[in-house]
């Protein structure tokens, strides 16, 4: 066997749990791979050393590799995503204080993105104030999740909303603090702005957009072709990796290793929330969440390239870039299913027949259906409120 080195970029969340379990589980060394993980601390320093080459792969926001080959990174690089790193992960946070006034509004219990909706543009309408929320990234599926969610509602981010981008764990501080009124991210953060007295979870993403990809393993379009065995090798053991995350019976073992020092450097307990999907919405209220993270049902590691065209879709919706046919073709193309049909095929693995799907009216929380083949008329249709 071969054996190779790869340096991969990661930053303290659950769903980097994959190339943390792939290299602490020996499964990284089962297929030949000497795998060095690098904690980042931004989504900026991520972007900017796979640009310059510090990481061959990385742990990345769906959004990203779409960017990269739109034009959209400050260091032009091509940049493919031949797997997703799971389903869901991320949640919105709001404070303790918003929290109230939606409660004021008539929000009922639950974390219901329709009713949560309908109460904060209550709130935002009497209060006239203009409230700031929090993303991780501007080409984030945080970003267009939550503007998603907030228009469909009738709160229209930029002039009802303002939306900031803070580095993941410092969203659960900046709430307390009062810098923002509430934030989407992902898991651990969500909990932690639980757990420290700040806020009350409102929604999550598997409500919003249900079984879309939060993170992709991203990696420049240049190493990627220059390395092919040792990318199939990865991809390999990633599979593997999500197969044993899988397992309900190695949760707490996965929080543990996790939330060592070398990676979250948290409370595996925090971490054991989102891995069961068990979430305390607020202190002393807890809720139970089916598939709130999802490693490897429903093809989930699978890198459908209708969530490119989705993803895109928002980009051209919120001024990130114009729709042309051109555009379009680059979107697409940053998905790559080829890679991964032809790495994890090896394993047994049950591949989906075919790279594009139709996202239903059960997908969305406002039943809007997203077909690929009517990309066209889907972004004709969009507003910003």
């Amino acid at each position: 066997m071969k054996e190779f080195r790869i340096t991969a970029g990661f930053l303290p969340l659950l769903d980097s749990l994959l190339l943390v379990i792939a290299r602490e589980k020996g499964l990284a060394i089962a297929q030949g791979i000497d795998l060095a993980l690098v904690r980042e601390t931004s989504w900026a320093n991520i972007r900017d050393r796979v640009a310059v080459g510090h990481f061959d792969v990385a742990h990345m926001l769906g959004p990203m590799p779409i960017a990269a080959n739109l034009g959209l990174w400050p260091i032009a690089v091509p940049v493919v995503a031949p797997m997703a790193l799971g389903l869901g992960g991320n949640a919105v946070t709001v404070s303790v204080k918003l929290w109230q006034g939606m409660l004021d509004a008539g929000v009922p219990a639950g974390i219901e993105p329709g009713p949560a909706g309908a109460a904060l543009r209550k709130v935002v309408a009497e209060s006239g104030r203009r409230l700031r929320f929090g993303v991780v990234h501007p080409h984030s599926g945080h970003n267009y999740e939550l503007r998603y969610w907030l228009a469909s509602s009738g709160t229209v981010p930029g002039r009802d909303v303002d939306i900031v981008i803070l580095p993941p764990p410092l969203m659960a501080d900046a709430l307390l603090n009062g810098t923002i009124d509430g934030y989407c991210v992902g898991e651990p953060w969500n909990s932690a702005g639980v757990a420290n007295g700040a806020g009350r979870i409102v929604t999550v993403k598997q409500k919003i957009w249900a079984g879309s990809p939060d993170k992709v393993l991203g990696a420049s379009e240049t190493w990627a072709d220059h390395n092919p065995e040792a990318l199939a090798a990865l991809l390999r053991a990633l599979y593997a990796a999500s197969l044993w995350c899988a397992d309900p019976a190695n949760h707490a073992e996965a929080a543990a290793i996790l939330g060592g020092p070398a990676y979250l450097d948290c409370p595996s307990d925090l971490l054991q929330r989102g891995l069961s999907g068990r979430l305390e919405l607020i202190r002393g209220e807890v809720a139970r969440v089916p598939g709130f993270y999802e490693p490897h049902a429903q093809s989930a590691t699978f890198p459908w390239t209708t969530h490119a065209l989705w993803f895109y879709s928002q980009m051209v919706r919120w001024g990130d870039i114009a729709h042309t046919p051109d555009n379009a073709r680059r979107a697409l193309a940053s998905y790559r299913p080829d890679l991964y049909r032809a790495s994890v095929a090896a394993a047994g693995a049950a591949l989906p027949v075919s790279d594009a799907k139709v996202l239903g009216p059960d997908v969305f929380f406002d039943a809007v259906v997203f077909d690929p083949v009517q990309l066209d008329n889907y972004i004709s249709a969009q507003s910003v409120c």
